[in-house]
């Protein structure tokens, strides 16, 4: 892919720039003294293929501190619980750095799994401001973000352009369109993530928060999801499986299952993060060069994304912390940073790399993302989160199938979940 052999191309001069970068850090650590020694680093299915060569660039000015990459499934359900099999063992596990989703964050932190950080250590200024809460609990550092994410709407620009109207802004013109414009050319009008995962948490979420209800509020000591904006961006949801133009093969949807019927041109708009965007831009693509992206709308104008992202951990047991700390600091710089986006599609947590214009020529939707990062907000943070996860996709589930109204689900919803908080 096109990405990835200009970034092979620049690995050599990562390389060269990094070891400098680390020769410094190095020399600091040697005087502090202890906790060096090799690692392995745990992280979801790496869909994009780009971080063994990153990790391979940090073996190779560190003899002493390789890291093994140990790749899990890449549904975040099932890494979450390989992860927290591993940490519940007590002793040193697997794993010395996690790369973790931002919203288990908080859980394993209560839960005395990864050590806190000293804030000092990290350039935490340089990073996209909302990013930096996700790493924390209680106001301290437990992780150091790694990954941003935000939701966007990508919609098929030549199409719309064949029909005169321009991508949809609010649920209503997105609803008008899919039913109407996706049928003339023989397209599903609008996907997400609706199999119930930690995606359909994502998607649902985002309708509550679009249309301006919240579901937690207190680090999930209160429940507030019991509210007509809740039941107005799950209603809007059901309403589309309802009509038929969200399709009901959707309700089978992961990313990759969303993205791939996206880049094989058989839906007008999807609900995905920005990897599936530049992956469909691909040469080999039906979509490519006819893709187009924008915020996600809400019921009267740009909704509100969730933020997503990944957060580096240290194991409270790991074998080397002082290593552990290190490779953060490495795999969170700037030049490596930049290879996140170009190696791996994924967007990256410093900011000064939106509005670099070689990055913007290349990957034409970071503005849009960046705006989409800075007014996201997070979902729910709970020490309890995977129980919060797994009540909200089996509730949503029952009322985008039709087993449940949406008023029914939300009140449902809101008895679960005050349930979970009391625990």
């Amino acid at each position: 892919m096109r990405w990835i052999r200009a970034a092979g191309r620049g690995l050599l001069v990562l390389v060269v720039i990094l070891a400098g970068y680390v020769a410094s850090g190095a020399r600091a650590d040697e005087a502090a003294g202890g906790g060096r020694g090799p690692l392995t680093l745990a992280t979801a299915g790496d869909l994009t293929g780009y971080l063994g060569p990153l990790l391979q660039g940090w073996n190779r000015t560190h003899p002493g501190e390789k890291v093994t990459l140990v790749e899990l499934p890449d549904s975040a359900d099932e890494t979450h619980a390989q992860m927290t099999t591993d940490l519940r063992g007590g002793d040193r596990g697997r794993f010395d750095v996690l790369n973790i989703d931002v919203d288990w964050t908080s859980e394993f932190a209560a839960a005395g799994w990864i050590r806190p950080l000293p804030r000092d250590r990290f350039p935490l200024d340089s990073f996209l401001r909302p990013v930096v809460d996700t790493a924390t609990y209680e106001g301290r550092l437990y992780a150091v973000p790694y990954v941003t994410n935000a939701g966007l709407l990508l919609y098929r620009k030549d199409i719309l352009a064949k029909e005169g109207v321009s991508p949809p802004h609010t649920w209503a013109e997105l609803e008008r369109d899919a039913r109407t414009i996706a049928p003339k050319y023989g397209l599903d009008g609008y996907a997400g993530q609706f199999l119930p995962y930690e995606g359909l948490t994502v998607n649902a979420a985002e309708a509550v928060y679009s249309a301006g209800g919240t579901i937690l509020g207190g680090e999930g000591t209160r429940v507030t999801v019991d509210s007509a904006a809740a039941r107005e961006g799950i209603g809007f949801l059901a309403r589309g499986l309802r009509e038929g133009w969200i399709p009901k093969r959707a309700l089978t949807y992961k990313e990759e299952e969303s993205k791939r019927a996206f880049q094989e041109g058989r839906v007008l708009f999807l609900r995905n993060w920005p990897y599936a965007y530049a992956v469909a831009s691909e040469r080999g693509s039906k979509v490519a060069g006819r893709i187009g992206a924008v915020p996600l709308p809400g019921p009267h104008g740009p909704g509100t994304s969730v933020l997503g992202g990944s957060n580096l951990a240290v194991n409270s047991h790991a074998r080397h912390p002082d290593s552990a700390a290190r490779l953060i600091a490495y795999l969170t710089s700037a030049p490596v940073q930049r290879q996140v986006l170009t190696r791996g599609a994924l967007p990256p947590v410093r900011a000064g790399l939106y509005e670099d214009p070689g990055l913007v020529e290349r990957f034409p939707y970071l503005p849009t993302l960046r705006t989409a990062v800075l007014t996201a907000k997070p979902r729910p943070k709970s020490p309890r989160y995977d129980q919060v996860s797994l009540a909200v996709q089996a509730v949503v589930q029952d009322a985008l199938t039709g087993r449940q109204t949406p008023g029914q689900a939300v009140r449902r919803l809101a008895h679960e979940l005050d349930a979970i908080a009391r625990r």
